[in-house]
Parts: structure tokens; C-alpha cells; sequence
């Protein structure tokens, strides 16, 4: 009788320790299959703590952005991961969300968005330190058009750490602005279409393109996940080499497109325009034109970046056709040229702005002087451009409203 009771009692810590290993094996199974197949929501039904909450449950790293209206105070208005779109634990979730303006908000933040804005000039990043070249900082060469890898990571995050925060050329002409609160805008351009641009090192079993991680593009990558908020991008500026890398050069363009990128004019053969005649620059400008209509058809812009920054003066009489012109029956349009140096230029909302001939800044070290990097930048401290984080509002202080441009359709908040 004792044995039976014993061999029952067996049984039933046999069949609870069968029920535990199967629960255990559901609940395990249930969290497998909610870690491997997480689909966003619409987080625009969320209110903050929620979404707070969201981002815990799924250890979600959560970036907070505020943009600033008069209504829809509180509300989800955009999410990095897009709904039903599917992530994972640990990855990086970004939300904005509208606060209530404040008019203390813009002294705060010292908004001015007549305020001017760096348009960065770069050529070939060189994979070296800058204690491996004989030149001042991390140039490369003597006139500093070209830089270290090193200087050109240090460039990216003292622009960040400073608040800038990138921009598309195109979006600038086209007054266009888009960057959060107090923070400044700056545009990214690359010339000459250097093989160190985007340095391609083969295909992986996908087809896709292997980028080497130290040239400029693999660099702006690395950025873009490190710093999401950055907004990273860049045009660049090509002859008709395009990437001097024959066997990927359609691939790269497609590429950068895809990925962000912006794709300009630099001639055909990086050809100096003020030496030759309106058929020759017409010839140069439209080759370029007919070249990426085959390769990337209207997804370039229509922007030249003018070799040796000449004609240096838009009196120059063939200046009408770098703008516009006709090449093999086909009509071409440039938004803008753009010059070879030296500093910042104006806010699209101030009346100095001349969207059609526009300065950049060479990205060199020169101890503080003759517009470098560490010049300007200290330059712009006291002038650049300051964002309210309205993006279809000009929030000025009172004192620069002489400078508004007069033929603004856009609301103007002084303050």
C-alpha cells in the first residue's frame, strides 16, 4: 500500500516535472518568436510615456526629437522604423514630437535664420594619419585640398559636437531647411570624383557593393550609424571618369543614390571654362548631363561645380552658358555654380543670397588663418545660422530684419 502511494507520488512529481520543461519549452519558444519576428507599430497613436514604455519592453534605444507648433502639442508626428517594419531588440528608435512654442525658446537657442551656412569643399580623403604627412595638420598637400582620413573624422565630429547637422545642397538653393532647434545646417561637397571617395572593393555573395571603410564614403557611413541624428549626406562633383573605377562606376552612381547621395556636374574633363568658347563650355557641361541621364536618368541635380572655381566673376561673358545652354539638341539648367572657396555663405531667406554663384569653404588646416577650418568655424560662432526647428517658419531676432529677403513666401517670426 505504501509502495503504490510512493510509485503515485513518483508519478505525479514526473508528470510536474514533464509540465514544467513544457511550459518552460512555450515560454521560451514564445520569446524566440517575439525576438525574431518584432514588427513596429504606428507610434503617432502613442502618447510619450508609451512610446517610453514601447522602447523599454523591446530594450529599444530611444532618441527623443521635439519640433515646436502652436498645435498638436504632445503628438508622435514621425518615427525612424516605419510601421509593420520589422527590427530587433537593441536597435536605435527615433521619434519627434511637437512641443508648444515658446517665444523664450528662440533667445534661448539664439535662433537667426538669417544666418550663414558652410557649404565644406573636399577633394580626396587619403587613408594616412596626420602624423604621416610633412604638411600643416592633416593636409595632404601643400595648398590643403586634400585630406587625411584622420583630419577628415576629426572634421565630421567637431561638426557634430557643435551642433551642425547636414543638409542636401539642392535642399539649400531651394530654401529648403530642415534641421532640429539650435542646431546649424552645413553641406557636405566632394570634387573630382577621386577613386578615395568611394573606394570599392569588390561584391559580396548578395551583388552588393563592398565599400572600403576608410574612404570618404565608407567614413560618412560609419557616421550615419554612429550619430542617426546627423543627417548624413554629400554631392559629389564628377568628371567624366566619374569614380576612375571603369568596372564599378554605374554601380557607385546608383549606389549613392540610393543611399542618400547627391550626383553634380564637374565638366568633362575638369576643364578650365574661362578659357574656352560658349560650344566648348556647353559641350563640356551637356557631355556630363547626357552622360548621367544615361546612368541615373533625372536623379542627379542640376548643379556645377566649377573647375579651378573660374570664371572667378559672373561678368565673365560665356557665365549665361554655365547656367544654361544646348548640347547635342538637348537644353541643360544649372541651379547654381559653385566657387572655390573661402567662406560661409548666406541664409537663402537673407537679400544678399545669390543661390546661382555660391562660395564654399576648403576644408584645410592652416593655424587659424586664411579661412581654414579652425577660422571659420570660429568666425561662425558669433553669425551662423541657428534653426528654430520650424521648418516652414523664419524665426529671426528683430534687430536682422533689414536683411530678409523681400520676396519670402514663408510666415516671419521675429522675436
Amino acid at each position: 500500500m505504501v509502495m503504490k502511494k510512493n510509485v503515485k507520488k513518483i508519478m505525479r512529481l514526473i508528470l510536474f516535472f514533464f509540465l514544467l520543461v513544457f511550459i518552460f519549452f512555450l515560454i521560451n519558444n514564445y520569446i524566440k518568436k517575439e525576438a525574431d519576428d518584432l514588427f513596429m507599430v504606428d507610434l503617432t497613436n502613442y502618447s510619450l510615456s508609451e512610446v517610453k514604455n514601447y522602447a523599454k519592453r523591446y530594450e529599444l534605444k530611444l532618441k527623443i526629437n521635439y519640433t515646436y507648433s502652436k498645435i498638436d502639442k504632445d503628438k508622435i508626428i514621425s518615427q525612424n522604423i516605419k510601421p509593420k517594419a520589422k527590427f530587433a531588440r537593441g536597435d536605435y528608435l527615433e521619434v519627434t514630437v511637437v512641443k508648444e512654442i515658446d517665444d523664450k525658446l528662440w533667445a534661448k537657442y539664439q535662433v537667426n535664420e538669417l544666418g550663414m551656412v558652410p557649404i565644406m569643399m573636399y577633394h580626396g580623403i587619403f587613408n594616412l594619419n596626420n602624423s604621416d604627412v610633412v604638411y600643416t595638420g592633416g593636409n595632404v598637400d601643400s595648398d590643403g585640398y586634400n585630406r587625411t582620413t584622420e583630419a577628415f573624422i576629426n572634421d565630421l565630429e567637431m561638426f557634430y559636437q557643435n551642433d551642425y547637422r547636414m543638409i542636401r545642397l539642392n535642399d539649400y538653393i531651394n530654401s529648403e531647411i530642415d534641421v532640429p532647434l539650435g542646431t546649424s545646417p552645413i553641406i557636405l561637397t566632394f570634387d573630382d570624383g577621386a577613386r578615395n571617395n568611394i573606394n570599392v572593393l569588390g561584391y559580396d555573395k548578395k551583388g552588393n557593393l563592398i565599400i572600403d571603410p576608410n574612404s570618404a564614403v565608407g567614413i560618412l557611413e560609419h557616421f550615419k550609424k554612429k550619430y542617426p541624428d546627423f543627417q548624413v549626406t554629400a554631392t559629389f562633383f564628377l568628371n567624366a571618369g566619374l569614380f576612375n573605377q571603369p568596372q564599378y562606376n554605374e554601380d557607385i552612381l546608383k549606389w549613392l543614390i540610393k543611399n542618400g547621395y547627391d550626383i553634380g556636374n564637374h565638366t568633362k574633363n575638369h576643364d578650365n571654362l574661362s578659357k574656352m568658347t560658349k560650344d566648348e563650355v556647353m559641350m563640356s557641361i551637356g557631355y556630363m548631363y547626357q552622360l548621367f541621364e544615361e546612368i541615373i536618368p533625372n536623379q542627379y541635380v542640376n548643379i556645377i561645380s566649377l573647375p579651378f572655381g573660374l570664371p572667378d566673376s559672373k561678368n565673365h561673358q560665356h557665365f549665361p552658358y554655365i547656367l544654361g545652354g544646348t548640347y547635342h539638341n538637348t537644353e541643360y539648367q544649372n541651379l547654381t555654380a559653385l566657387r572655390v572657396g573661402w567662406d560661409a555663405d548666406y541664409s537663402p531667406y537673407h537679400q544678399a543670397f545669390d543661390c546661382t554663384y555660391l562660395k564654399r569653404i576648403r576644408a584645410w588646416d592652416n593655424n587659424g588663418v586664411d579661412f581654414d577650418i579652425e577660422m571659420v568655424f570660429n568666425n561662425l560662432k558669433q553669425t551662423r545660422y541657428i534653426s528654430s526647428g520650424l521648418k516652414d517658419v523664419i524665426v529671426i531676432p528683430k534687430e536682422k530684419s533689414p536683411n530678409l529677403a523681400s520676396d519670402l513666401n514663408m510666415e516671419v517670426i521675429e522675436y
